[in-house]
């Protein structure tokens, strides 16, 4: 066997992951052709003309957008056009075909995972850490599923009790990525509101906050809490979240989401702007120590807990 370079030797544990992993795949697999085309000395646009591809359709590849990944055709052609060796040729379209495997998320029904809810949950699941602000509600990771369902019920207060469960379903699946041998750092910041607002019952409030504490001691989970009386917290109006995959090349996304759709962002000048945000925000809030006691004390004093 050829010896390995340190760009596909870096791929082999994501071949060997138990649970597939698309969104992360299909962007290792674009990242990769990125690098074997520079390797080549082409530009996207040399690159593109070679193969009668359009801009747009190499763009698309190498960014490892949309749901399903390339074609395997064009990605051979593209390895071809960059004379590839077999060996690092043969890992990439292993990759590719693991690219192509359902992630658990994509058997739900399309109305509960539209294009960029689905790409969000697979970025979820593939990234190393993950930043969240929240104004309004617990971060969905952290949710209880009493809590889920208060929100889901107040989002869409006319959806059928059947659509309610298959989202808290969902979303209680979502945050089984926190208890996983590999599972991804959380740091959350939270607006103090958040605990103040009841959703369901003070009954739900008080297993929510008793939730919330016990995560929030876990070592892969940090939670601060922006206490009311900082008036001049420089909080967001919307909720941020701000994923890192480390190591791996793959640019940091910021994710923000509207009412019935999302932005991802993903150039570095815009994500170093919400980076600085939510070190700001984590600045202004008080210690994860700090964060525990008044999570306790709020638990006590507001839902007697």
């Amino acid at each position: 066997m050829p010896p390995e370079s340190p760009r596909i030797s870096r791929l082999q544990p994501y071949l060997d992951r138990p649970e597939p992993a698309p969104t992360l795949l299909k962007m290792l697999v674009g990242v990769q052709l990125a690098g074997f085309r520079e390797d080549a000395d082409l530009t996207q646009e040399q690159a593109a003309r070679a193969l009668r591809f359009s801009p747009a359709k190499l763009s698309r590849i190498e960014s490892g957008k949309g749901r399903r990944p390339p074609a395997e055709n064009d990605v051979r052609a593209l390895l071809e056009l960059y004379s590839t060796d077999d060996y690092e040729a043969s890992m990439l379209l292993k990759l590719l075909q693991r690219a192509g495997e359902p992630g658990w998320w994509q058997r739900y029904d399309k109305r509960l995972m539209p294009e960029w809810f689905d790409r969000l949950v697979g970025l979820q699941e593939a990234a190393a850490a993950i930043r969240t602000f929240e104004i309004q509600y617990v971060p969905g990771l952290l949710q209880t599923a009493d809590y889920t369902q208060a929100v889901v019920a107040r989002g869409l207060p006319s959806a059928a009790a059947s659509e309610v469960r298959r989202r808290v379903e969902l979303r209680t699946r979502r945050a089984q990525l926190l208890e996983r041998t590999d599972a991804p750092q959380l740091w959350a910041v939270l607006d103090e509101s958040v605990l103040l607002r009841i959703l369901g019952s003070r009954e739900v409030m008080r297993e929510q906050l008793r939730h919330l504490i016990e995560r929030a001691q876990r070592p892969n989970v940090t939670v601060q809490i922006v206490p009311l009386d900082v008036t001049a917290a420089s909080a967001p109006s919307i909720p941020i979240t701000y994923l890192r995959f480390g190591g791996l090349d793959l640019p940091d996304v910021v994710y923000l989401e509207h009412i019935k759709s999302a932005n991802f962002l993903e150039d570095r000048d815009e994500t170093e702007e919400y980076r600085l945000a939510l070190d700001r925000l984590a600045n202004e809030a008080l210690e994860p120590r700090d964060s525990i006691r008044l999570l306790e004390d709020t638990l006590k004093q507001r839902y007697g807990g």
